[in-house]
């Protein structure tokens, strides 16, 4: 074990274990409060539609101001008053059920509430995690990170069935908010003091926030970045859409089938966030942010080609090869982001990027769903595939080609 790594740092082993434990419950819920919508209270297609929409409704309505919020601010007390809000909030639902008062407009609100928090939270803990270990450890930090979000998705959905499938969807929301308490508890014990946050020189919120926009997207390389993972999302959010159709109508899998092969396609998410240091280490940090994405994003293409029998192997190798590519790619782009941003910008620069990034996901899910009614389930599949591979040209063509890692000048200006 290297004398530097993290494993040693006491503080981040405390903000990953409440990291993990945020992100567990997280996946979990993502799993049972559909399930108890569905199934307790006979949620309609449109109120589930309403519920979903409810659950990410905050990175659009608040993405830009919460990064200004964020930089008037310490970090840690923000991410733990988030953690804390949302575990009361989840836990009112069982309280509710088990009162016979449950309904689902609660179940929005607190969905809604609870996407509010975790923007707070999101944002919060990149813009903390400079100040926490040093940027010279960014790349480390941001891989540990991001492996216990990788299994957390792969592992959370099954954990949430099997606890619905036991103790009923009501209770399985506990594990939800027991989840954020931990992540708080574990907050708590971080010994570091954070520094004050330096006061801005224009304290009105427009002119914060268009800061960091101007930094976003006056950098080329960032700008690069930006644009190359909202076109991604945006052709995400168009595969998600017919992404449960295809396999189950399409290909005629069983649910325990799509379950299975869900399951297998997020190692290859597992394996990325295991790895990424390594291949970042050895191809460079800023390769990694182009060349990692031009290899594995066109995997995608191999879906659509899948048929009943040997044929859904294809979705299998797609879903691997590109689950692998995107936490490569997040690991390298995060730290790379975090390393060239000043520390006074730091939370309005990753809410900038987070606002234009997450909010084009509802955007291709409605997509999705008009082009699967107009040209089919596997041409709607097609097109998604097409648009990710096209979206690598972003970095590809961007001053990040002649990069090889973070360059030194950039590194040095941002922590004055």
């Amino acid at each position: 074990m290297r004398e530097n790594s993290l494993w040693r740092h006491a503080d981040f082993r405390r903000l990953w274990a409440g990291d993990t434990a945020s992100q567990l419950g997280t996946f979990v819920g993502h799993t049972v409060l559909p399930l108890l919508a569905a199934t307790v209270l006979a949620a309609s297609p449109f109120e589930m539609g309403v519920l979903t929409a409810a659950e990410t409704l905050a990175f659009l309505l608040l993405g830009l101001p919460a990064g200004a919020w964020v930089d008037r601010f310490r970090r840690r007390p923000l991410m733990l008053r988030a953690d804390f809000a949302r575990a009361v909030l989840l836990l009112s639902v069982p309280l509710a059920w088990w009162a016979n008062v449950l309904t689902l407009t609660q179940l929005v609100v607190v969905a809604l509430l609870t996407g509010v928090c975790t923007v707070f939270f999101d944002v919060a803990y990149q813009s903390y995690l400079p100040s926490l270990v040093g940027r010279d450890q960014l790349l480390e930090g941001n891989a540990k990170l991001q492996s216990s979000q990788s299994v957390s998705q792969v592992a959370g959905p099954g954990i949430g069935g099997v606890l619905a499938q036991l103790f009923g969807p009501a209770y399985a929301v506990l594990v939800t908010g027991l989840g954020f308490l931990t992540s708080a508890l574990c907050l708590l014990r971080i010994r570091r003091v954070e520094p004050e946050p330096v006061p801005h020189e224009n304290p009105k919120l427009s002119a914060q926030i268009a800061e960091g926009l101007r930094f976003v997207f006056g950098n080329p390389t960032l700008r690069a970045i930006t644009s190359a993972t909202a076109t991604a999302n945006l052709a995400n959010g168009i595969f998600l859409a017919v992404e449960m159709l295809f396999l189950t109508r399409t290909l005629g899998l069983s649910a325990a089938a799509v379950g299975a092969l869900l399951a297998v396609g997020g190692a290859g998410s597992v394996l990325g966030a295991l790895t990424s240091g390594l291949v970042n280490r050895r191809i460079g940090q800023a390769r990694a942010i182009w060349l990692v994405p031009l290899l594995t994003w066109p995997a995608h293409l191999l879906v659509p080609l899948a048929a009943p029998g040997w044929r859904v192997a294809f979705v299998v190798v797609g879903l691997v090869l590109f689950g692998y590519g995107v936490i490569v790619y997040n690991v390298a782009q995060v730290s790379y982001r975090q390393a060239i941003c000043p520390d006074r910008l730091l939370g309005r620069m990753n809410a900038s990027v987070r606002f234009v990034v997450w909010g084009v996901l509802p955007l291709g899910s409605m997509l999705g769903g008009v082009l699967g009614e107009v040209i089919g389930i596997r041409n709607t599949l097609w097109v998604a595939g097409a648009l990710e591979a096209l979206a690598v040209l972003w970095v590809v063509t961007s001053p990040l080609r002649r990069l090889r890692d973070i360059p030194q000048t950039a590194a040095v200006q941002a922590v004055q």
